[in-house]
């Protein structure tokens, strides 16, 4: 919480705004704005989203999961990659057992995970 409002304090004074100027373009009080500051109290997330249109800042930034105001980009990192046990369970998981294709196509799947990976 601590965090979350040492950011609202920078982006406010980033731009030399005192918290009365800057209540009503948020549609909040000044009170409130110097709780949220301090770590008083938790904003509301609409009122964290008004900070982040307002400010053109990513809510990443704001909740200080990085340093980036643009936010920070993910990559996807498949749990399940060729070979993994939980990969095989899947394929166990997908045909029916005791259908006359089962076998076939799980054989099949088997053999095109252990070819990909040469």
């Amino acid at each position: 919480m601590k965090e979350l409002g040492k950011r609202l304090r920078v982006l406010r004074e980033s731009v030399a705004l005192s918290q009365a100027k800057l209540a009503p373009e948020l549609g909040t009080t000044q009170s409130s704005i110097n709780r949220y500051e301090n770590g008083q109290a938790a904003p509301p997330i609409d009122l964290l989203r008004k900070y982040a249109d307002y400010f053109d800042v990513s809510m990443d930034y704001i909740f200080a999961r990085c340093d980036n105001p643009r936010g920070k980009l993910y990559e996807s990192k498949l749990s399940m990659t060729s070979g993994s046990p939980e990969l095989r369970d899947f394929i166990e998981i997908c045909f029916e057992p005791g259908s006359p294709m089962n076998e076939r196509l799980k054989e099949s799947l088997f053999q095109m995970m252990t070819e990909g990976k040469k």
